[in-house]
């Protein structure tokens, strides 16, 4: 079976990181697998060598010239994969998708990735997204977001957890570190977690703040930490492809999202038993993973002394720590990739 994914690009990112799982996971099966980037031509994480990485070049948007040259050339690539499955991972690709397979009949399975009532452009996007076959969402809540003619066409599909690429459950001391992982952007309100952090190191000055991910927030990040007299204490480590090896025995895991899909870095946090704190942001994708207080606990969004309060639980009582570490570890059998990518690749065939 020939797989086609269509992605903007391939920077570090949560859905750049379940493009490349489930892109080697087709390959390790004998699919013929391939990649376009039609915004770019980074590739961050590490492919299978049978997957070809196909670059359309150009910004996303750009001159109307430069996106009719980018539309021609999608279609004559996707005349010659006769047959093929499209997963478009994107809004804008998917608009690409569609103009440019007009009438050449190809199957489409296009991945919603964040909380579909933050879109800035619905009448686009639900007009686009008609013509897939199917329309896979993360949580329900996100799916019945949309309207009655699309929901018919949802599928819920959670993000798979790469527990086998994952270093193993820390078993020692865990160092005093609270680590964030995720690109530097809204709607992934690092400046909460720094408000947070800033109440709760009043009391836990032996910790430190650790951001790993790249963005266009860094500099208001910064200067943010060194207004607080806190720019000894956070740091900032950019995008990092092994982040896992480097956080594994972290003392917690806190995301501060306004609104998120579902954190691949959240998950992957629990899964090596490293204790996690989320905001119960909407489309409810954190809320489907953790349990609060059995396997994690849940803050209300944009509440930062709520947030200071649940790290200085999980740093106070080291019971609830081990429990959250111990009941956050059997993720690793709940959402394999080999599970997630056959349960996508039968729903676009249906």
């Amino acid at each position: 079976m020939k797989i086609v994914f269509v992605i903007p690009d391939m920077p570090g990112g949560g859905t750049e990181r379940v493009v490349a799982l489930l892109s080697n996971e087709y390959a390790k099966k004998g699919h013929s697998v391939s990649i376009m980037l039609f915004a770019g031509k980074e590739t961050a994480y590490a492919l299978d060598d049978r997957i070809e990485v196909i670059s359309m070049a150009g910004a996303s948007s750009g001159s109307l010239r430069i996106r009719m040259k980018r539309l021609k050339n999608m279609r004559e690539y996707f005349k010659r994969q006769k047959g093929c499955l499209i997963y478009s991972f994107s809004t804008i690709g998917t608009g690409f998708v569609v103009l440019s397979t007009v009438g050449l009949s190809r199957k489409m399975l296009v991945s919603e990735r964040t909380d579909p009532n933050s879109c800035d452009h619905k009448p686009y996007r639900n007009f686009f997204y008609r013509f897939a076959k199917v329309l896979v969402c993360q949580t329900r809540e996100a799916a019945d977001s949309f309207p009655g003619y699309l929901r018919r066409k949802t599928m819920v599909i959670p993000n798979p957890v790469d527990s086998k690429g994952l270093p193993g459950v820390y078993r020692g001391e865990r160092k005093k570190k609270v680590v964030s992982l995720g690109r530097l952007e809204y709607p992934k309100n690092q400046e909460l977690l720094i408000e947070a952090f800033e109440e709760f190191h009043k009391k836990f000055q032996e910790y430190t703040l650790h951001f790993y991910g790249k963005g266009t927030k860094e500099g208001i990040l910064r200067e943010m930490a060194a207004e607080k007299h806190l720019e000894d204490a956070i740091v900032f480590h950019g995008f990092c492809p092994n982040a896992a090896g480097e956080i594994v025995d972290s003392a917690m895991f806190v995301l501060s999202s306004d609104y998120e899909g579902v954190s691949n870095s959240m998950a992957e946090a629990m899964a090596m038993g490293i204790p996690v704190i989320s905001t119960d942001c909407p489309p409810g994708g954190c809320r489907a993973y953790i349990e609060n207080g059995r396997n994690g606990l849940l803050v209300p969004v944009g509440d930062a002394h709520a947030l200071a309060d649940a790290m200085k639980k999980v740093a106070e009582d080291r019971e609830l720590a081990e429990k959250l570490s111990a009941e956050g570890t059997k993720i690793r059998e709940k959402y394999p990739v080999e599970k997630i990518a056959e349960k996508m690749l039968r729903a676009a065939q249906k």
